[in-house]
């Protein structure tokens, strides 16, 4: 209705010059404060880039870590350099030692008696081998073509007795030591105490093999062969070749004797290979073109 009643006295009062035409003046609201938000100690969240607050604060804000303050060391902590297990540590255990733990020194007793068993081993190596005990002989002359040139007569190999003392060279010794290591005592193991003798049946003899008649010269005529028929063990029991090579508590580990041996030796003889090996191993250094003959 006002609208209305200012138009009607508008035509009422006659024709309007420009000059009478002023604009209205509207209020004009005043423009609010931007307000730029700025990280502080309670900000959590950073500004999210292109923000319009991000762009009037300038550069973009990234959060930055705050520095770790160590706490306090417990009592008992190390912090000296000199005291940390490593650099740039320190302990926090109050039971952390200043200095670690040294054993005693031993008595003078203990070391001169294991020096005395030291110089013993050395006394009664043979072919520079302190595992090999026993005396030189030298050379063994024999009849024909018997005979060892550099003998030597072995009474323990490898901390393993022999139940006679064996003639022979140091090869075989060599060899006799190595099975011994590598094959006897891993086969037995914890088994009876361990191993504590070999049952040594041949050495060297001068005779031919198999003592058949006119047969050719055995390996024992040399000094390179020894023939052993059993295992003895510390309790006393003891592992045969003629009773126990099928049985089923000591065959699998009489054979794995036969196995071991079958390197070191150039030729390895059991209870399979003829009746005249039922009843012990035949080892002997002879080599062969073809290599080991095992059997």
């Amino acid at each position: 209705m006002r609208v209305w009643a200012g138009l009607l006295a508008c035509l009422l009062a006659g024709p309007v010059s420009a000059q009478d035409v002023r604009p209205i003046a509207r209020p004009v609201a005043a423009a609010a404060p931007v307000t730029v938000q700025t990280p502080d100690e309670k900000t959590v969240r950073p500004l999210m880039r292109g923000s319009m607050a991000a762009k009037l604060a300038g550069t973009p804000l990234r959060p930055v870590p705050r520095p770790y303050t160590r706490p306090d060391l417990a009592f008992g902590a190390q912090t000296r350099a000199i005291f940390r297990a490593e650099q740039n540590l320190f302990a926090f255990s109050p039971l952390a030692l200043r200095q670690s733990m040294r054993p005693l020194l031993r008595p003078a007793s203990i070391e001169a008696a294991a020096e005395e068993r030291r110089i013993a081993r050395l006394r009664g190596q043979v072919c520079d081998d302190p595992a090999i005990q026993g005396t030189t002989v030298g050379a063994v002359p024999g009849p024909g073509a018997c005979g060892i040139s550099s003998a030597v007569k072995v009474r323990s190999v490898a901390g393993v007795a022999l139940s006679q003392q064996a003639m022979m060279d140091c090869r075989t010794a060599s060899a006799l030591k190595t099975w011994v290591e590598r094959g006897v005592i891993p086969a037995v193991g914890g088994e009876g105490g361990g191993v504590a003798a070999l049952r040594v049946v041949g050495h060297y003899s001068c005779r031919t093999r198999n003592h058949q008649p006119g047969a050719r010269l055995s390996e024992h005529s040399f000094g390179r062969a020894i023939d052993i028929a059993g295992i003895r063990l510390r309790d006393g029991s003891e592992m045969t070749l003629l009773t126990d090579w099928n049985s089923d508590d000591d065959g699998a580990q009489l054979r794995q004797m036969w196995r071991a041996a079958c390197g070191p030796f150039g030729t390895v003889l059991g209870p399979e290979s003829d009746r005249f090996h039922r009843d012990h191993f035949h080892f002997d250094t002879a080599r062969h073109r073809g290599g080991a003959f095992c059997r």
